[in-house]
């Protein structure tokens, strides 16, 4: 079972990282995902860096395959993570997306 702590603790990380602007400085392709992300394969993380310097690495969601480039303006969106536990808890978490 997942605590609730850590996932009150979570969502404070995930509210203060909303809407953040940044560029791709490095992205690639994950073909075998591990487990949780198995129905997602294959999918495009990158590392990204943010407009107040700071770096994240995170997957990219809607997505076009020819549009992933070094320097492609994104954006942090929260978007489920993993698929869900054995105790019915969705996670979710920060992603980013071409903007």
């Amino acid at each position: 079972m997942i605590s609730p702590v850590k996932i009150w603790r979570n969502q404070k990380y995930i509210a203060s990282r909303i809407g953040l602007i940044g560029k791709i400085i490095s992205w690639s392709f994950i073909r075998v995902p591990p487990d949780g992300f198995s129905g997602q394969a294959p999918y495009p993380i990158a590392v990204v860096e943010l407009e107040d310097g700071n770096r994240i690495c995170s997957q990219i969601v809607d997505w076009e395959e020819d549009s992933l480039k070094i320097g492609l303006n994104v954006k942090t969106v929260v978007r489920r993570t993993i698929e869900t536990t054995q105790d019915g808890v969705i996670p979710y978490g920060i992603k980013v997306k071409p903007i």
